[in-house]
């Protein structure tokens, strides 16, 4: 219930407990919320049993945590019925990605190996260096901007 509350949390909670409720008093509040978290389970425990209940046999299985959603997609996922374990265990993730990284630097390095020259040799394969884009020939030189208005803004 309490899974990440630190120690120093805890000490802050009792150091705060006791300033607010004192020493005198601070057992009796103790038993008192005890109590009261101890009837809370028991109403949800009866609560849990008369749901299953009048949902009848064919819901004897059925777990409350089945409703949260990341319990359910992993209980479906972990299901053999639809043999994704075997399509989980067959992909590898760092292989596929090791891959991928090698054909792109090789393919960087064989581009960078050959100049300019392996874009137009037609060996099929795509070049994916870099190169400049050369800018279009207008009526005005590529380097102008057009004009800026500082009232239009």
């Amino acid at each position: 219930m309490f899974n990440d509350i630190g120690a120093l949390e805890l000490v802050t909670l009792v150091v705060l407990a006791v300033l607010v409720f004192g020493p005198d008093k601070l057992p009796k509040v103790i038993q008192d919320v005890t109590r009261t978290i101890r009837k809370i389970r028991e109403f949800s425990d009866s609560a849990k049993q008369d749901i299953r209940q009048e949902l009848g046999p064919e819901f004897k299985d059925f777990e409350f945590e089945d409703l949260n959603p990341k319990t359910f997609i992993r209980k479906q996922l972990d299901n053999d019925e639809l043999g994704l374990k075997e399509i989980r265990n067959g992909f590898d993730l760092k292989k596929e990605m090791a891959e991928v990284a090698d054909a792109v630097h090789s393919r960087d390095t064989e581009a960078s190996s050959s100049g300019s020259s392996s874009s137009g040799s037609g060996s099929g394969r795509i070049d994916m260096s870099k190169k400049p884009e050369t800018p279009a020939k207008l009526d005005k030189p590529a380097d102008d901007r057009p004009p800026f208005d500082v009232d239009a803004t």
